[in-house]
């Protein structure tokens, strides 16, 4: 199975955002072979979206996520719990993002609390994990794990349910994506760590600058987590031919 999704961060507004998922949900709609399930596109806009963007994919093969969540329902002013995600249609959320540990203050023991919570939920982590600067595809990979056996808390069972953005830190927001040989053999690594409780087949997609004609020189990867390149909806577009391609 092979993941293409979209984060609008903060730059869309709320009416952008809308005319913007209506040119999503066509460049879906255009390409019925997405309904045979073997690429499944998603779409993470900003929070105060989602009940219509909830209303905007139902019925089309597009999934619906959420950017961020809070570790627990109860008292935690300005936070959003997974439950309430739920009840609005959310299938997935990201969770762990660069920008949250950097700016946030948000650690693997936050990171652990979330996917937690979120999976108690119903909802699918999008776990994002990455390298601070460019190292040893071996160093990246071991770096990459003990940040998803720190998130999952060492609960191998639970680690089978997320999906992995692999966002190598040095790459996002950057003119170009990390080097597609780099990515593989990092994956690949990662693959192999994966190995050892039974999980070398755990959807890994790539994140960082991703955009059209990336993914045919992937190798080991699952699929493109797509940002500001896919806000022109064109190249969402694009970047599902290419997910397809293999299936002709």
């Amino acid at each position: 199975m092979t993941y293409v999704g979209v984060s609008t961060k903060m730059y869309l507004g709320y009416r952008d955002s809308l005319e913007w998922l209506e040119r999503l949900r066509y460049e879906v709609d255009s390409r019925p072979a997405l309904a045979a399930g073997r690429v499944v596109p998603f779409v993470i806009p900003s929070f105060p979206v989602l009940p219509a963007a909830a209303a905007m994919v139902e019925g089309s093969p597009l999934l619906l996520g959420a950017q961020n969540c809070s570790w627990a329902d109860g008292p935690w002013t300005g936070e959003v719990a997974p439950s309430m995600l739920a009840e609005l249609g959310v299938r997935l959320v990201e969770i762990g993002h660069a920008e949250r540990r950097a700016h946030f203050g948000e650690n693997d023991a936050v990171a652990a609390l979330k996917v937690r919570a979120a999976d108690d939920a119903g909802l699918t982590p999008l776990l994002c994990v990455g390298e601070d600067s460019a190292a040893a595809a071996g160093d990246a990979a071991d770096h990459v794990f003990r940040q998803i056996e720190a998130a999952v808390g060492g609960d191998w069972a639970l680690a089978s349910r997320i999906v992995i953005a692999y966002e190598p830190v040095w790459a996002i927001g950057a003119a170009e994506p990390a080097d597609a040989g780099y990515v593989s053999d990092v994956v690949n690594h990662l693959r192999g760590l994966l190995a050892r409780p039974g999980l070398e087949g755990l959807p890994v997609i790539y994140g960082g600058s991703a955009k059209p004609g990336l993914l045919p020189r992937l190798g080991g990867v699952s699929g493109l987590f797509l940002g500001r390149f896919a806000h022109d909806a064109a190249n969402f577009g694009r970047v599902l031919d290419e997910a397809l391609l293999p299936a002709s």
